[in-house]
């Protein structure tokens, strides 16, 4: 007999995650072991709260264009499952509704705190004797789970900066005889600096910029940067930074730390670009703008990266390819081949060795002076961002609704989550 799928999204959404969904939905289509997939609204609490979403309502003209779409298709959160020891009762409610409707497959898709997540419902279905076949689908604009060449999501977000960096280089070039002398742009990457890192493409297109990589790999010091900036302009006339959002300094204190929390308990940054601009104005005198890329970096569908985009939807039908294997309690990852050509393929690796694990940048990929990124680490991100002209979207995104229908309930409500 046939099972159903649970399929979710979890955590930050990207520009290509529904590219995942999209493989895991059409994909089993075609199974024969997966009867339909039920998509969890808004990540794990969709299954908490019994609101699952039937996708067997919805067109295949809907499903594919899924792959254009940015943000999350069925809802995404941030909810971290308790240990199965410490709140039982969470897993049996999450079993009860799996049960209720016939749900044999589970496919998260995140980034370490998903993976974890999934990890942790793959050991209760152990501890209950629960028939579940767990898989997580990769996910992440931070580049940090191990294991995998890349994450999906990345690419993108890297081709975002990199073309953010080109335009607002030109931009503060032209004005800097009597304006503008610093910008900088600050981006994500809490612990790991793969999106500052990826910046440095920039330099291929335009060669003076960036000036100067910030990454939380790389403890900062106030004097050096200071002394590096001054370099800079002295040289010509103007300076472009981009900075990881996460930088620290030698004691491991955020330099934009604030005093919140996030739902997996990470600690709130506040801003490092308005922290560096006071720091240059006050001590440099020179004049400067910053910009925080946040949300437009991740939901750039018009500067997606086709390689992104295809790492996205494959790594969407590997789940059920591996599922309809009979592989389970592992993630797609993607195993790079060549730099040039681009070359690449999917294994199967255990969540064990994924979640919780923090895959920094390399040093081997940070230049001596700390301040910028070497061949070797260029010769990583270059291929990631794909070809110049891959946006298939013309002029303006035009997004269409699904149905979207959730089915009905058949147990009592649960209220024990937020």
């Amino acid at each position: 007999m046939k099972k159903n799928a649970f399929y979710a999204q979890s955590g930050g959404v990207t520009s290509v995650i529904n590219a995942s969904a999209a493989g895991v939905i059409v994909q089993a289509r075609n199974s024969k072991k997966i009867n339909k997939v039920l998509a969890g609204k808004n990540g794990i609490l969709g299954a908490l709260r019994e609101e699952l979403i039937d996708t067997s309502n919805e067109t295949k003209s809907f499903i594919n264009s899924l792959s254009t779409r940015p943000g999350g298709i069925f809802g995404s959160c941030r909810y971290k499952l308790k240990d199965f020891d410490e709140s039982e009762k969470e897993y049996k409610r999450l079993f009860d509704v799996f049960d209720a409707h016939n749900i044999g497959y589970f496919f998260y898709n995140g980034g370490n705190d998903s993976a974890d997540t999934a990890l942790k419902i793959y050991k209760a279905c152990k501890a209950l004797n629960f028939d579940l076949k767990c898989i997580a689908i990769p996910k992440t604009v931070d580049n940090d789970l191990a294991v995998t060449d890349c994450c999906p999501g990345f690419g993108s977000v890297a081709k975002y900066v990199v073309n953010s960096t080109i335009e607002a280089s030109l931009d503060v070039e032209s004005m800097a005889e009597t304006s503008t002398k610093v910008f900088i742009l600050e981006v994500m990457g809490r612990h790991a600096g793969w999106i500052a890192g990826s910046s440095v493409i920039a330099k291929e297109s335009y060669p003076h910029c960036p000036d100067i990589i910030l990454l939380p790999e790389v403890a900062f010091n106030k004097s050096n940067f200071l002394k590096k900036v001054r370099q800079v302009y002295d040289k010509k006339g103007f300076c472009v930074i981009v900075a990881s959002e996460g930088i620290r300094d030698s004691r491991g204190k955020f330099i934009a730390e604030s005093n919140t929390k996030d739902a997996f308990g990470h600690t709130q940054l506040g801003g490092v670009a308005p922290n560096l601009s006071d720091l240059i104005s006050k001590k440099l005198k020179l004049k400067n703008h910053w910009a925080v890329s946040d949300y437009l970096q991740r939901s750039a569908r018009h500067l997606a990266s086709d390689v992104d985009l295809k790492h996205a939807l494959e790594v969407g039908k590997k789940a059920v390819m591996f599922a309809d294997k009979g592989l389970f309690g592992v993630m797609p990852t993607i195993k790079r081949i060549s730099n040039n050509p681009y070359q690449w393929k999917i294994e199967a690796t255990p969540i064990e060795r994924i979640a919780n694990v923090e895959k920094k940048l390399p040093k081997s990929f940070i230049s001596s002076d700390g301040f910028g990124i070497t061949k070797k680490g260029a010769d990583y991100f270059r291929p990631l961002l794909g070809k110049r002209d891959a946006s298939d979207i013309k002029n303006y995104p035009v997004f269409t609704k699904g149905k979207l229908k959730l089915v009905s309930k058949k147990l009592l409500p649960w209220n024990d989550c937020i």
